[in-house]
């Protein structure tokens, strides 16, 4: 594999990748957003920040089939020939409070994308609760009906 700076894949798939998915509008002024469906990005928006295809560095946080969480690092080291090894991907199976902080120290105290850090804690709440509602834990929110809707 030929090493490219990030932003030169970033300008090469940014419009055209399979990953891709626009939707409303054709212009600015109407309303159209890119989203993207591509493994390893954090909001799911069509941005180089988010991008996991683009940067050298990113990660992510999943829902795995057991109803538990595991962070995705990919990394940028001695791997860059083999991608299936640059990829690591830890389970998150303490409680919120210390997954939290084990996010922060793969992130933020290792100088690895600080810049996404608050996303990356944003979608674990999410997973958590996701997680919780799916094992019967937290019970599922009923949606209101309006008045005169009983």
């Amino acid at each position: 594999m030929v090493a490219c700076s990030d932003s030169l894949v970033w300008e090469l798939t940014k419009k055209n990748s399979c990953f891709v998915k626009a939707k409303n509008g054709k212009t600015k002024r109407s309303g159209k957003i890119s989203f993207s469906s591509e493994p390893g990005n954090i909001t799911s928006l069509n941005l180089f920040k988010y991008s996991s295809v683009a940067n050298s560095k990113a990660a992510n946080i999943s829902c795995t089939d057991d109803n538990r969480a595991s962070l995705f690092v990919k990394t940028a080291s001695k791997c860059h020939t083999q991608p299936k090894k640059a990829k690591a991907t830890i389970p998150m199976n303490k409680d919120f409070r210390r997954v939290e902080s084990a996010i922060r120290k793969h992130t933020q105290d290792n100088f690895y994308r600080r810049d996404v850090e608050a996303a990356i804690l944003g979608k674990w709440t999410k997973v958590y609760q996701a997680n919780r509602r799916a094992k019967g834990t937290k019970p599922v929110v009923p949606t209101k009906k309006g008045r005169g809707n009983n």
